[in-house]
């Protein structure tokens, strides 16, 4: 951690100073203490280490402090958590060789280009990209690869038991790969440029903390790499976390107020994760203080919902990787339809530029424009007609049809609609999603319905201080998980591993019983009874 009032490149080295621990007071978080002693005091602290925290880097049977090469760990300030009652544990993570470009032999890999047609993630990038792409070239690990590797598993620590955490399912490290697939005699690596102005090749899908000597070995049996001189060797750290079921969906602990975690951290693997979690942690922050609206999303709106909830909710043994199968809502969760689930929040943040709210509000009309006119324009069987529709591959036909009624055909396209004389928005940022939403439309309106149906659940707020253990019909275990995690919402509490649907049916009852229901105030960070019957 790094704790100055200036970016760390505006200072000289002497006048950074590490954050050695944090000021926690009557349940509240007021900064940090240097390790000098001195402190500084803030009304909001928000903790993002990566893997820092008690961070060991492991290469074969050697162990040494830090979070990544070149930088020590952070001592201190997990086990001051842990005092204070915080859960903490060990995660994994490895990375690969990074190697010299000039020493591969790029005639035996495969070269793989990116598209040559870009999406951007954002409206702002517009349809070029600034900076040229480079290529990646694919080679392949072989028999003999493997059979080093094996040899020297006894060298790994992650087999002699030296690492505890556990690391990524999805991103395993090749030592992992060539045991838990002993099936396969190869394995696909990527070599990819680390930039545009640099020599390092970094090593794609062959993480490892195999011995420096094994990693020589091995790394020339594979094709293209037979002369290759390593810049970095493969390296695994093995940092602590801190359960997330201890953090509200805002990212603030609940022990302590105006203390923010985010990132891996929390358990999560790094990059998109973490970023996803920086930015919410820092409008939340930046809230808290400001006594505005907590600013949470939810599973229905957007990736970053699921990946808060799922870690509030159900913790993690591993690091947690955000995919689209752990939506259940995904079908709504596209990238077409961005700006119908989350323009109201940027204007809301303050994210979008006069001009870009008005360049975003047109195209929300253009969208709508065209899909009316697919709904009201006919189009009729006329000879003409038929046989452009014979030239597109697809049925004549029987009756005069709408053209949203003829866009539904699989094989047709927005585009093929030009030929019948409509009149198509040619901007893809227009054409594409509405073509979505008319292909998909019944699909479509089934999970909203869904959601609809879900969200009854979820506008039922609970109150923070319920005494789980007064609800007639819930076990131990179910009690221990409603009490520890405190759900906001009865679909929170839905979605708790070990929580049944009857204890769902339970907690209603007595709800009901009580003849209240929680009227969420999120400004007051507390649940304000008020008596109104369960029914309404």
């Amino acid at each position: 951690l790094k704790a100055c009032c200036q970016p760390a490149a505006a200072l000289p080295a002497e006048l950074l100073f590490e954050a050695k621990a944090l000021i926690l007071e009557n349940h509240q978080c007021h900064g940090v203490r240097l390790e000098d002693g001195s402190e500084i005091r803030s009304k909001a602290t928000i903790i993002t280490t990566g893997t820092f925290m008690n961070g060991v880097m492991h290469v074969g049977l050697e162990q040494t402090p830090g979070g990544r090469v070149g930088d020590k760990a952070t001592q201190g300030i997990s086990d001051q958590l842990a005092a204070y009652g915080f859960q903490v544990h060990r995660l994994k993570t490895g990375t690969p060789a990074r190697l010299i470009k000039e020493s591969i032999d790029w005639s035996k890999t495969v070269p793989q280009y990116g598209d040559e047609k870009i999406f951007p993630f954002s409206l702002r990038s517009g349809p070029q990209l600034p900076l040229p792409q480079a290529a990646c070239f694919l080679s392949r690990t072989t028999a003999e690869t493997h059979e080093i590797i094996r040899k020297n598993l006894d060298k790994s620590p992650m087999y002699c038991g030296m690492i505890e955490g556990v690391g990524p399912r999805y991103c395993p490290s090749i030592e992992d790969k060539v045991v838990r697939f002993s099936q396969r005699d190869s394995h696909q690596t990527f070599l990819e440029p680390e930039g545009l102005d640099t020599n390092l090749i970094y090593l794609q899908g062959i993480s490892t903390s195999l011995p420096v000597d094994v990693q020589d070995q091995f790394l020339k049996t594979i094709p293209g790499l037979e002369n290759v001189k390593v810049a970095r060797y493969g390296y695994a750290v093995e940092y602590d976390f801190i359960e997330p079921t201890q953090i509200w969906h805002r990212l603030e602990t609940r022990p302590f107020e105006n203390l923010f975690l985010a990132g891996q951290i929390n358990g999560t693997s790094g990059y998109e994760e973490a970023a996803a979690q920086g930015f919410l942690a820092g409008i939340n922050a930046g809230n808290k203080i400001l006594g505005q609206e907590e600013f949470v999303l939810g599973r229905d709106q957007a990736y970053m919902g699921v990946l808060v909830d799922d870690l509030v909710t159900k913790g993690t043994i591993e690091p947690y990787r955000m995919f689209t199968s752990r939506a259940e809502h995904r079908l709504v969760l596209r990238e077409d339809n961005t700006l119908d689930r989350l323009e109201h929040a940027a204007q809301q943040l303050g994210l979008l530029s006069q001009t870009e709210a008005t360049h975003l509000s047109n195209l929300k009309f253009r969208r709508q424009q065209l899909l009316e006119k697919l709904q009201t324009t006919k189009v009729f069987p006329t000879a003409s007609t038929q046989e452009k529709l014979q030239k597109l591959g697809t049925p004549v036909l029987q009756k005069s049809i709408s053209f949203e009624e003829l866009l539904r055909r699989g094989e047709l396209t927005s585009l093929d609609m030009i030929e019948l004389d409509f009149d198509m928005d040619l901007d893809p940022l227009v054409h594409e999603p509405v073509e979505i939403e008319v292909k998909y439309a019944g699909y479509i309106k089934k999970q909203h319905e869904f959601i609809q149906q879900t969200k009854r659940f979820e506008e039922l707020y609970l109150d923070q201080n319920l005494e789980y253990r007064l609800i007639r019909g819930l076990s131990n275990e179910e009690v221990e998980k409603l009490s520890r995690i405190r759900p906001r919402t009865l679909g929170q509490a839905q979605r708790i591993s070990g929580v049944n649907p009857s204890a769902i049916q339970a907690i209603m009852v007595h709800l009901k019983g009580r003849q209240t229901l929680k009227e969420y105030q999120p400004h007051e960070r507390t649940i304000r009874s008020t008596e109104v019957p369960l029914e309404t």
